[in-house]
């Protein structure tokens, strides 16, 4: 499978636009609904959207080209990275500098706009904690890659096809 950069960065910056401003949005939360949409779209349409691959990491779950790609985001002054306080600790923030220029398919669009709603409540330890029992992440070994295709062992918690989305 091929990354898809382009629709990796559209998805980023959407994400970002839509729930930047929250302010218990960091880069745990926003790497955690990455990882939902891709894994939701799949279930639904047996495809990732942007074929990132996920690491099951200590902190969470951790996109291999997130770094890559935010950085390149930074330095064309189209996203905006700083720390912020957040209680008693200290979250990495990204703001959109531009306004995403959507370019997904009504039934993408339809998958993101679910996800996000679903999930943009959480802060870091919230998401974390609902993370860590979906049976992809559950199935995968720490530092290794998380399995796309064990979506279909999801649970009715965690699968899109028996919640209300269909």
């Amino acid at each position: 499978m091929k990354f898809k950069r382009e629709k990796y960065i559209d998805l980023l910056m959407y994400v970002l636009f839509q729930a930047s401003s929250r302010p218990s949005f960091g880069k745990t939360v926003l790497c955690s609904m990455l990882y939902f949409i891709d894994f939701n779209y799949y279930e639904i349409y047996g495809e990732l959207l942007t074929n990132e691959t996920y690491i099951k990491s200590k902190k969470g779950i951790k996109p291999i080209h997130f770094r890559e790609v935010s950085q390149d985001l930074i330095e064309n002054h189209q996203l905006f990275f700083r720390k912020e306080p957040y209680y008693n600790r200290i979250i990495h923030k990204y703001y959109p500098l531009i306004i995403p220029n959507v370019k997904f398919s009504p039934k993408e669009l339809e998958i993101i706009n679910y996800s996000i709603n679903k999930l943009i409540h959480n802060n870091a330890s919230s998401i974390t904690r609902y993370a860590i029992k979906d049976p992809p992440i559950i199935i995968a070994n720490l530092d290794e890659e998380i399995d796309f295709r064990y979506v279909f062992s999801r649970n009715d918690e965690y699968s899109i096809l028996t919640n209300s989305f269909i």
